[in-house]
């Protein structure tokens, strides 16, 4: 198996533009053989919540078409992040875009402070991916910093947790120890996707990386580039690669 962590430099209020990168790094991660890919919370339109309203996908949006064909023609599984809609109610969320050509949804279980006032928080939407052995799911920034996130990720067997996020540089360090200790404890591999660059006006972390289910970092991108790790697995080895 070979899993792709996406970290993207956003440009805000430009769709088009993120999405032309979304379609490189696809395409770079499929010319490695990769089975997955991940990119950091609402990586399509960049963090956003004033404008979230305006920005939002909905489960069928035609925005999501070339992502899909890609999926398709490249048999990988795409998880991409967006405000998304579903009837009235605003998500941070989630599309999990499959080889088969089917979508789903996930949507962010724990909000941080000031997320409320422009979405809601939903435990609804929450599909277990099953990939080459492997029990997949995933988490939103925040979700996180909440320990029943992982803990009820592992009471449903989870053999690898991913994580799309926004942390900024005084953050990052943080979310590092949460999800090695979160590896550790519930014996399950994790892959984390983060901004390389600014968005909502605030600087991210970068460092999209990836433990072991021993919690050992086993690599890393750095705080500020756009590009791509690419883990291996060999058996029970993991190997890595950096692209840009």
């Amino acid at each position: 198996m070979i899993l792709a962590s996406a970290q993207t430099k956003p440009k805000r209020g430009d769709l088009t533009a993120n999405l032309e990168e979304h379609y490189r790094l696809i395409d770079l991660a499929s010319q490695q053989g990769a089975d997955l890919i991940v990119f950091p919370e609402m990586s399509i339109t960049g963090y956003e919540r004033e404008k979230a309203e305006d920005l939002a996908f909905r489960l069928n949006d035609s925005r999501l078409n070339r992502l899909r064909e890609l999926s398709v023609d490249r048999n990988i599984v795409i998880i991409v992040g967006a405000p998304i809609k579903d009837e009235n109610n605003l998500f941070i969320g989630t599309f999990i875009l499959k080889p088969d050509n089917s979508i789903f949804i996930y949507t962010k279980q724990f909000l941080h402070e000031g997320e409320k006032e422009y979405f809601k928080s939903s435990f609804k939407y929450n599909p277990m991916i099953e990939l080459k052995n492997e029990k997949i799911s995933l988490a939103i920034c925040a979700d996180i910093d909440n320990s029943k996130h992982a803990e009820n990720a592992g009471n449903v067997g989870t053999t690898l947790y991913i994580a799309g996020i926004f942390f900024s540089p005084n953050g990052i360090g943080n979310a590092y120890e949460i999800l090695s200790g979160y590896a550790k404890k519930y014996s399950m591999n994790i892959l984390m996707s983060n901004f390389g660059g600014q968005s909502w006006g605030i600087d991210s972390g970068g460092q999209s990386g990836f433990w072991n289910k021993n919690g050992k970092l086993i690599a890393n991108l750095n705080n500020s580039d756009s590009g791509l790790l690419l883990i291996e697995r060999d058996n029970d080895v993991w190997t890595e690669k950096k692209l840009k």
